[in-house]
């Protein structure tokens, strides 16, 4: 299928051909009749694109301030590699469409095949022939309601929760600052709602449009007409409430917000002005400032949004889901009028030449849609389904054979730390790249030059060609793929960790004793790091107990972090804790035999303590409530009148009856993943043993999962022996 995208560095927009999307539980696969592009929203994101790098950084500081705490945490290179990658990739466009459901996802009921519906999202209703839209985020088309105007619908409910922040009444007299698309919107809405507008654009053309949509009087910013309507239509008090749908780095807006509001109004910000509050005129009026989130309650709540969860309506009247169909209502009824805003449908084929267009300023529009061409035949998308039969394991290869590798998954981990070290290594081809977003696929296929991408993890299992499979995917995903992949006689890579659940981990271990498949490793890289082999190497063999302390710095996570859904993606421990302990476990050179673990109130401090048959004891204190500033990784082993301390992957020192300390040149973290995937491969590629023992990588899972059982229980687990 044909996707728009755009390269964030180089500024290239480009109509690309795609996987279609799979059809996911709670959610609906939606062929695009018609999408909207927001000549606000869009063309900023155009333009930025198309900055210099020093432009970009000034545009975003935001960006600018994550790049240097990344920076002290994992290096410059490191970052680098997952800036560039994130930067040099298509990023898509768009975010409000309508289009006809085509394939219906389990969990869903209440539309079906055939049904019209428009969607929202800047993740799921892009300029894209197929999406996939999640339950909250699409609404069914009221009947009689044409399809390009149902393609209004998420502009339409961004404009609609404005209003509601401002809380109009009837009589009220309201200013709308900025007559683009939003504000045209906001026009209507706030006149159907028996408010009196007064409208601010320095458009011409634009005003005139207002006051034909039920504007009372417009005109431009500096014009002595706004405020001579204002002062007669209020009497001389001020406008009730202002609304801000104004773009751009100038501030003149607020400023005319507080000179025509009126004592104690109410100031909401729709759009992205500039916000420079003149302090002394917002508090000798005590303006009440209001923010407006986009579509309505739920936006960048991902329980909401990508879960399906709904808000109970006696809690939260208006949610997102809620006002997309508010919206729609009004349409149909014929309470506002999107007719006069089209300026222009253009054909999907021809979306770069119109982006293009408005970008130059050759097609000056409010909004302009795209029209999709017409399917005769449905295509169904791809079904996942668990392979009928087990596949015995591949024998071994012969040395000069390729290794044909595949990914399922392709996120920052991936394209940053695995695939940079894979794309240009000898012996090795990368064959397919699968994900559930068609065009992380196409990124990753362009970038690392994969064969081919797809969304269809079936054809990938049940490719004989294929050697081995990297799961690369979100935590709750892990063991499931990895029990397919074993029983469809692959070498399995997986990334950190390897089950969320006992259960998880013995449907692992039962598709290793079906299959007769044991070629499983986990991503536990921190075991392969050069600086760490050769700390451990001038340590020596030890052999009395070792006392060993690893303090894990790991910072708070960033609001809206898929790794805060713990109920659907396990603690966050769970998900990073195995690395440590894995490290732990590979420098005593033994499995765990009892782990006791305590924490803080609201478990956001962990102390976990690990036992040993020797007597030694690991214990790992994984912080979140650190300085950013501070080393992520600092790690000590005493033993034998020895000791070994690792700062950060950066320096390494032995002290005994030499002192050993490595290079004080700058170095980059080396954390093994580099090491740790030639050892993959050449396992893959001799036939020999994997890399880490199956037994060890089910023992540190195991005791990894044993911290929240500890914690629940207020005392020391005890592991049974693994399988």
């Amino acid at each position: 299928m044909k996707q728009v995208v755009q390269n964030y560095k180089s500024g290239e927009l480009a109509l690309l051909d795609v996987p279609v999307p799979g059809c996911k539980p709670g959610g609906v696969l939606v062929r695009s009749t018609y999408s909207l592009i927001s000549t606000g929203t869009e063309l900023m994101k155009v333009s930025e694109a198309g900055m210099s790098m020093l432009g970009k950084a000034r545009s975003r500081p935001d960006q600018v301030a994550k790049v240097m705490q990344s920076v002290a945490t994992n290096g410059v290179p490191a970052t680098y590699r997952k800036v560039m990658g994130k930067l040099d990739s298509y990023t898509p466009l768009g975010y409000s469409l309508c289009g006809v459901v085509e394939q219906v996802g389990a969990g869903i009921d209440d539309v079906k095949a055939g049904d019209l519906v428009a969607c929202a999202g800047n993740e799921h209703a892009l300029h894209a022939e197929l999406n996939w839209v999640p339950k909250n985020l699409y609404t069914p088309v009221p009947d009689g309601l044409a399809p390009r105007h149902a393609a209004f619908g998420t502009v339409g409910s961004i404009a609609l929760q404005g209003v509601r922040q401002g809380e109009p009444q009837l009589g009220d007299v309201a200013l709308v600052i900025g007559l683009g698309l939003i504000g045209q919107l906001v026009v209507q809405l706030l006149a159907a709602s028996g408010v009196r507008v007064v409208g601010v654009d320095p458009d011409p053309v634009r005003c005139e449009l207002a006051e034909r949509l039920g504007a009372a009087a417009c005109g431009d910013p500096s014009s002595a007409a706004v405020e001579a309507a204002v002062a007669e239509l209020t009497g001389g008090l001020g406008v009730d409430q202002v609304y801000l749908a104004a773009g751009g780095g100038s501030n003149q807006p607020v400023e005319l917000a507080a000179r025509l509001c009126r004592d104690r109004g109410r100031v909401v910000d729709i759009g992205k002005c500039r916000l420079d509050l003149p302090w002394n005129a917002y508090y000798e009026k005590e303006l009440d400032v209001r923010f407006s989130r986009s579509y309505g309650p739920g936006r960048y709540d991902p329980e909401y949004e990508l879960e399906g969860r709904d808000y109970p309506i006696g809690y939260v009247r208006w949610t997102e889901r809620r006002n997309l169909a508010c919206f729609l209502d009004l349409l149909a009824r014929g309470r506002v009028d999107v007719e006069p805003l089209v300026s222009h449908i253009a054909d999907f084929d021809d979306a770069v030449e119109t982006y293009q267009s408005l970008k130059n300023g050759d097609l000056k529009a409010v909004a302009v849609l795209f029209e999709y061409p017409e399917q005769t035949v449905a295509a169904k998308a791809p079904a996942v389904a668990v392979p009928a039969v087990n596949v015995k394991p591949s024998p071994a290869r012969a040395a000069k054979t390729p290794v044909r590798l595949a990914f399922v998954g392709a996120g920052n981990y991936a394209t940053s730390m695995l695939l940079p070290h894979l794309a240009q290594r000898d012996g090795v081809e990368l064959s397919t790249v699968v994900t559930t977003t068609a065009l992380s696929a196409a990124n990753a296929q362009r970038k690392f030059g994969f064969a081919e991408a797809t969304t269809d993890l079936d054809a990938v299992l049940g490719d004989k060609s294929i050697d081995a499979v990297f799961v690369v995917t979100r935590h709750s995903s892990h063991a499931e793929l990895t029990r397919r992949a074993l029983l469809a006689g692959k070498t399995v890579f997986v990334e950190k960790p390897l089950a969320l659940t006992e259960d998880e981990l013995a449907g692992v271990l039962a598709a290793v004793e079906e299959s007769g498949n044991d070629r499983l490793q986990v991503g536990f890289n921190r075991r392969f790091a050069p600086l760490l082999r050769e700390a451990r190497e001038r340590f020596g063999a030890r052999t009395g107990p070792a006392s060993l302390r690893y303090l894990v710095n790991a910072g708070r996570l960033q609001h809206g972090s898929w790794y805060l859904q713990q109920g659907s993606e396990g603690s966050r421990f769970t998900g990073e804790g195995g690395h440590f302990i894995d490290t732990a476990s590979w420098l005593l050179d033994a499995d765990p035999v009892s782990v006791y673990a305590v924490a803080t109130s609201g478990n956001e401090d962990l102390q976990v303590v690990l036992r040993y048959p020797d007597g030694s004891t690991a214990t790992i204190s994984y912080v979140t409530t650190g300085p950013a500033g501070f080393p992520k990784e600092t790690l000590d082993l005493v033993a034998d009148g020895r000791a070994l301390r690792l700062d950060d992957f950066v320096r390494a020192s032995v002290y005994g009856r030499k002192r050993w300390v490595s290079s004080r040149l700058p170095k980059a973290r080396d954390k093994g993943q580099n090491a740790e995937l030639a050892a993959f491969v050449k396992a893959v590629r001799t036939g020999g043993p994997m890399p880490v023992p199956l037994q060890s990588l089910v023992a540190t899972t195991a005791a990894t999962l044993a911290v929240q059982a500890g914690l629940a229980a207020g005392a020391p687990v005890t592991l049974a022996g693994a399988r």
